[in-house]
């Protein structure tokens, strides 16, 4: 009987310590309106683990300013940090956007001659962001809480035309895989 007990007692503490190490992944919208359902802390460990050698305290502000915009117009935080995170490479950039622009989403960036808009400060570009994504989420009955200071919102035709990260693809950016990577990297934000 003692033996019995012992097993069950050994097969119960294992089924626990198994259960408990399971990781449960919660499933990230894809719809680019909504709440993001990430937080600050998760987002910029999000982004650490994919640049462990960015700023930590950069990024946690970045990850405090898309949480904070997106809430206030409506769009899911977790795509568009996410897109700032495809856009950027990771705050690595490498394109025609630099650091110095403050332009987290590329942003009228076409070539050489263009290389895209311009905000003096990460808030600026972070809501200029979000405003942007506003336009492409939202049809026109959905006004702009904040002051709109994307030059570029006023473009966006017709409004509401991309309701998820997938319509990105051919319209925000001219990659046909746009849609698809945003996905992955959603896919992976969902693991934290």
């Amino acid at each position: 009987m003692k033996r019995f007990f012992f097993l069950a007692f050994t097969a119960v503490a294992l089924c626990l310590a198994s259960c408990a190490s399971r990781k449960i992944t919660v499933p990230v919208s894809r719809n680019l309106s909504g709440r993001g359902i990430k937080s600050e802390r998760q987002l910029t460990r999000f982004f650490m683990s994919n640049n462990p050698g960015a700023d930590k305290k950069t990024v946690r502000r970045m990850a405090k300013l898309y949480v904070a915009e997106a809430a206030a117009e409506g769009i899911n935080s977790d795509c568009a940090f996410v897109q700032m995170c495809l856009e950027t490479g990771f705050l690595r950039y490498g394109g025609l956007v630099t650091k110095e622009m403050h332009n987290y989403c590329g942003l009228g960036a076409i070539d050489a001659e263009h290389p895209g808009e311009v905000f003096a400060t990460e808030a600026e570009g972070v809501r200029a962001h979000i405003q942007h994504l506003h336009a492409y989420a939202t049809t026109e009955d959905v006004p702009l809480v904040n002051e709109c200071i994307d030059r570029r919102y006023k473009w966006v035709n017709p409004r509401g035309k991309a309701p998820s990260v997938f319509e990105l693809a051919g319209t925000w950016a001219a990659d046909k895989d746009y849609g698809t990577k945003l996905d992955a990297l959603l896919s992976r934000l969902e693991e934290f």
